[in-house]
């Protein structure tokens, strides 16, 4: 299993928080302090020029993947404050999670690392993240195609032509 490592600064709802589930079930490391997080790792970050790719493999596969559980106004400090050189955005994705259902781009931390996984070809790592959620099934249904699409995408570049094109029909 792929090394998943999330900064949680407290500013959720423990009861509803797919972070804290996780690292409840061993899924994923939470870290305290921002400056704990490995420095090589991917990090999830909606800023980022570059999409996750299977390009990112053998960086994931050697220093994990790291996403921010907090409000964006501190993840945008904690952006600054990190000097990881692996920063990476994902495509457009539907949230299926009960919060944010429907929106675009809402994911919660959990639908932000099974569409790391399953884009960068460890499907099965991403598939293993959904047991113990009874919704998450229902995130890779609503994103099938374009989770298809992009895990079979060769680099970045390819991945945002593909989100490109498929927003382009509905613009």
């Amino acid at each position: 299993m792929v090394k998943l490592y999330i900064y949680h600064a407290n500013q959720c709802n423990p009861k509803k928080c797919t972070a804290l589930k996780m690292g409840k079930l061993g899924k994923a490391i939470i870290l305290k302090n921002p400056y704990k997080i490995p420095k090589n790792s991917i990090l999830l970050n909606p800023y980022a020029e570059k999409s996750v790719s299977v390009e990112d493999r053998p960086i994931i596969e050697k220093y994990g993947v790291t996403a921010l559980d907090c409000s964006w106004k501190e993840a945008e400090k904690i952006f600054k404050k990190v000097s990881t050189k692996n920063q990476r955005s994902l495509p457009f994705l539907i949230a299926a999670n009960p919060i944010n259902y429907g929106k675009p781009c809402q994911l919660s931390t959990l639908e932000a690392f099974v569409a790391t996984l399953y884009i960068a070809n460890y499907k099965n790592d991403a598939l293993s993240l959904l047991n113990g959620f009874k919704w998450a099934e229902t995130f890779i249904k609503i994103n099938e195609e374009l989770l298809e699409r992009y895990a079979n995408a060769k680099n970045s570049k390819e991945i945002v032509d593909i989100q490109n094109e498929y927003l382009s029909k509905f613009l």
